[in-house]
């Protein structure tokens, strides 16, 4: 009986030493894990800003009737095309037609007066010479003539500044584009100072874009963008940066910045909803891996290195990333495979059944 209960501890502890043996070794080399690969590869790593806004023309003319008045004429409707110079709307009222007569007729009234303030003057200054009037009679006229004239400039003037009322009555083009506002029609009653019509040039379309404030150090003047518009998705237009706003939005914490297409949209509307990428870096032949297989612990950033067909923790050093990309400065080389989105449960040495991406 002795010899055995001497032998049951020493197997007992061989079973137990067994036991964790068998552990350790599915727990690290036992076991293989299924595990999509990628291979470390250099690349071009573009750095660009993300921003969301509008489609908005730079050259805008919202037209307004600077005088109450009846329409009378309406040259151009809402959505068509207008050059510059064109009527689109003619009111009629009686006052400034009044005015501009009675400018007239007393412009020629006072034309005949200063005329005869003038011969008056020169048949004085004659009979003064020959001593036939005194010398107060001579100044008389000549102030009169003198007055006279002032006067007619001032009839002058009163008369272009009723040239220039009725002129009012007319709204016209400015430049050429389109009539995105006009909804007025003949007979219509307008009010001095309402909003009639709006001419915008379509080959002017910018977009405008909200920035947030911690990205506006990056942003220069001149730097490249991609634009994409919520109508067209499959859509990319070339733009650069060409204003800056230097203010900051208290409550959205966000700048505009306006971005000028290289070449003029014919499909775009003003009001679209855009969206932009503008670029600030672009690094040359980076050594780049997915962002999904970089983690993180105790600060040190770490990949799954596939290494004889095991796993091995390779801590690296990252430098810059974009939205799916992020480049890795030391720690691994071209052409080593890693990971692409491993789990949190990988052990260093476990066996790797490598498969390829997007395959399960």
């Amino acid at each position: 009986m002795q010899p055995l209960q001497k032998f049951l501890p020493k197997y007992s502890i061989a079973l137990a030493v067994v036991f964790i043996a068998t552990v350790i070794f599915l727990m690290t080399r036992g076991n293989k894990v299924d595990l999509e690969v990628v291979q470390v590869t250099n690349a071009e790593l573009v750095q660009a800003i993300y921003a969301t806004g509008f489609v908005e023309a730079d050259a805008v003319a919202n037209l307004s009737a600077e005088l109450s008045g009846t329409v009378s004429y309406v040259g151009a409707l809402e959505g068509q095309h207008v050059t510059a110079g064109q009527k689109i709307l003619q009111f009629s009222t009686p006052q400034p037609q009044l005015a501009l007569s009675q400018a007239r007729a007393a412009l020629a009234e006072q034309q005949a007066q200063t005329k005869d303030n003038q011969l008056r003057r020169i048949r004085k200054k004659n009979l003064f010479s020959e001593g036939g009037i005194s010398r107060q009679e001579l100044d008389d006229a000549e102030k009169n003539s003198t007055q006279g004239q002032e006067l007619l400039q001032q009839k002058a003037l009163q008369l272009k500044m009723r040239e220039d009322d009725l002129k009012k009555l007319t709204v016209s083009a400015p430049f050429s584009g389109i009539l995105t506002l006009q909804n007025v029609k003949e007979g219509d009653f307008v009010t001095a100072n309402s909003l009639v019509a709006r001419v915008v040039d379509p080959s002017s379309y910018m977009v405008t874009v909200e920035v947030d404030e911690l990205d506006i150090p990056r942003i220069r003047n001149g730097q490249a963008a991609t634009v994409a518009f919520d109508a067209y998705p499959d859509k990319r237009l070339s733009a650069v940066v060409s204003r800056i706003v230097p203010q900051t939005d208290r409550i959205t914490k966000t700048s505009k910045i306006y971005l000028t297409l290289d070449h003029p949209a014919v499909d775009i509307q003003a009001g679209m909803t855009a969206t932009a990428n503008i670029i600030y870096n672009i690094r040359q032949n980076a050594l780049l891996v997915r962002k999904s297989s970089v983690f993180e612990e105790n600060h040190q950033s770490y990949v799954w290195k596939i290494e004889k067909g095991r796993l091995k923790k390779e801590p690296v050093r990252i430098g810059a990333s974009d939205m799916t990309f992020v480049e890795v400065l030391q720690g691994i080389k071209k052409g080593d495979k890693i990971a692409l989105a491993p789990a949190k449960d990988l052990h260093e040495g476990t066996e790797v059944r490598i498969i390829s991406p997007g395959k399960s």
